[in-house]
């Protein structure tokens, strides 16, 4: 035993140089699961805005289509009834014509009123979704299609916002940094660099009374909603003199405006209120009038020269929207719309069940592979899936 323990006792391990390599072992697994989370955060990004093979297909073939028309062709009827400000109108501003078409199909197929009543208005970059309606009408539903560069009003000397999307600042902030640090600078530095904040449609929410002149009320709907019930109640609330009608998101603790802007700017902290509720953009009721009446696209221009570098918020289209309707916003009942099926997998589904519009925010979008299958069921109902362009692009 003696010569066991002498020899034993020869042979022990420094600790110190024992816990020092435990150490090194342990921070280089840590920074080995740190690398693999960015890169799934890199991958999921990707993942969820790139344009899916199937519906880059299905835009050219109807943009071949598109173009083969006759200019006389090319027109929707009933656009006499676009301008009637007694009918229910919706304004959808998308690229996606699956999903602009869901939005339309569900919203006319749950409208109570007559068909006639309704009026769609779409706004994408290009004439895609015009072919799609064209060859699809949403019954007796009036629709127009106008294309983003119809509107010779916004220009770079209107708006602020277009003027510093082309600014050099801007093309240096998303194309020619370095791209490793740019990827590891955080999730928050990998998330303002969406490509939709480059998007003119992103903003175009700002100018509703410039894109329809003649309307005084209209009920704006994200490309990523679904519509389960009648809409033309939110038309009898009463918004008392408020411009936006919208659903409040804030709880005890989040998703206030301190979480949206940056109150160490004395700019911001002068003027608004850290624990104001914030609220979503997706189902918004607006009245026009007042809208006019308060010049709030003026407001919004204001504020948006203000944030010229950034220091206000970063990008994006609700931080500004909250200080642009700041005080003029009233509250609906969250019945009118459910957030979260883009991202939250613990819903209630007698909640969604018995929402009127359900909105897939988030990156998990219903047209995407990588969409949850326990909600997917809520948007396939209105995809048209008999149109032959969508079996001979895989999107059936």
């Amino acid at each position: 035993m003696g010569q066991v323990l002498d020899r034993s006792g020869k042979e022990l391990y420094n600790f110190q140089e024992v816990t020092q390599q435990l150490r090194l072992m342990f921070q280089s697994a840590d920074d080995k699961v740190r690398s693999l989370k960015k890169q799934n955060q890199i991958l999921s990004q990707l993942a969820a805005k790139t344009i899916p093979a199937g519906i880059h297909c299905l835009s050219l073939r109807l943009t071949i289509d598109y173009n083969l028309l006759p200019p006389e062709k090319r027109r929707f009827p009933q656009t006499e009834r676009l301008e009637d400000p007694s009918l229910y109108h919706y304004a959808v501003f998308s690229d996606n014509v699956l999903a602009a078409s869901v939005v339309v199909n569900s919203t006319v197929a749950n409208a109570k009123v007559g068909k006639e009543e309704a009026a769609a208005h779409l706004s994408p970059l290009h004439g895609i979704p015009t072919m799609w309606f064209l060859q699809n009408p949403p019954g007796k539903a009036a629709i127009n299609v106008e294309n983003v560069d119809e509107f010779r009003w916004l220009n770079s000397s209107y708006s602020p916002v277009l003027r510093q999307l082309e600014s050099a600042s801007m093309k240096e902030y998303y194309f020619k940094a370095g791209q490793p640090a740019r990827l590891s600078a955080g999730d928050s530095a990998l998330k303002y660099r969406n490509p939709k904040y480059l998007s003119m449609l992103n903003h175009l929410r700002f100018y509703l009374p410039q894109v329809y002149p003649k309307l005084r009320k209209i009920l704006f709907l994200d490309d990523d909603v679904v519509v389960q019930r009648d809409l033309t109640g939110l038309w009898e609330v009463d918004l008392d003199g408020n411009v936006n009608g919208a659903v409040e998101t804030c709880g005890e603790s989040f998703h206030r405006f301190d979480k949206y802007l940056n109150f160490s700017n004395p700019l911001i902290s002068k003027n608004f209120d850290p624990d104001a509720c914030g609220w979503a953009y997706g189902m918004n009721i607006f009245d026009l009038e007042e809208w006019r009446k308060k010049d709030i696209t003026g407001i919004y221009h204001k504020w948006q020269n203000l944030n010229e570098d950034r220091a206000l918020w970063k990008l994006g289209t609700l931080p500004p929207g909250l200080i642009t309707f700041y005080k003029l916003t009233q509250p609906l009942d969250k019945s009118w719309h459910v957030l979260g099926l883009g991202y939250n997998g613990t819903l209630d589904h007698a909640v969604i069940a018995k929402a009127s519009v359900v909105h897939f925010n988030g990156n998990m979008k219903p047209w995407l592979e990588i969409a949850m299958a326990k909600y997917r069921h809520y948007w396939t109902r209105y995809f048209k899936q008999d149109h032959p362009y969508l079996s001979s692009c895989s999107l059936s």
